[in-house]
């Protein structure tokens, strides 16, 4: 006679990458929504040195930390902040990663994404990409735009947090 045994079911691991250079409340909003599906949420802030970005890849990481921490609706959940500078689907398999999370937030992201998501796949078909769309509020949210107004003296307090505002205007010497 045997018995059933309840086989507990291995955490759904979700990687979600990008510069983050910064974080935006469209990659909060992505973030909270992620949260909904996976178990585990691995942030993965890419090194990019190549893009130029404004934030060193330890600021970028201390602003997503900070950000998730002070976020309500993301308390308890189970979310990490890493930098990583190896190939994405290295990354996510060595974390044990099962699922990407990319946002979309018009039609002009769907084609890059889409090339991306086959590319990886050919690179390793066990994990999937998932794709959110970011909230109306925050579909025309982009970092390149948001670090434009910032540079210029404009208003950025719509589209990310106090604490990136600070540091961008800190940044910008304004």
């Amino acid at each position: 006679m045997t018995k059933n045994k309840a086989v507990a079911a291995k955490p759904l691991i979700g990687v979600y990458p990008g510069t983050f250079d910064p974080v935006t409340l469209g990659h909060l909003d992505i973030i909270e929504r992620a949260m909904k599906v996976v178990d585990h949420l691995v942030i993965a802030v890419a090194d990019s040195p190549d893009k130029g970005p404004l934030f060193n890849i330890k600021k970028r990481v201390e602003l997503m930390k900070t950000d998730v921490a002070n976020n309500r609706k993301l308390k308890g959940k189970s979310i990490e902040v890493v930098a990583f500078e190896e190939l994405l689907m290295d990354f996510v398999q060595r974390v044990n990663g099962r699922v990407i999370v990319r946002g979309l937030r018009a039609v002009s992201d769907f084609e890059y994404e889409f090339q991306m998501a086959g590319m990886n796949s050919y690179l390793n078909d066990d994990i999937e990409t998932m794709f959110l769309m970011a909230q109306d509020k925050h579909q025309f949210i982009s970092s390149r735009f948001v670090k434009e107004i910032g540079r210029l003296g404009g208003d950025i307090t719509h589209f990310v947090t106090p604490n990136v505002a600070k540091e961008m205007k800190k940044k910008f010497g304004l």
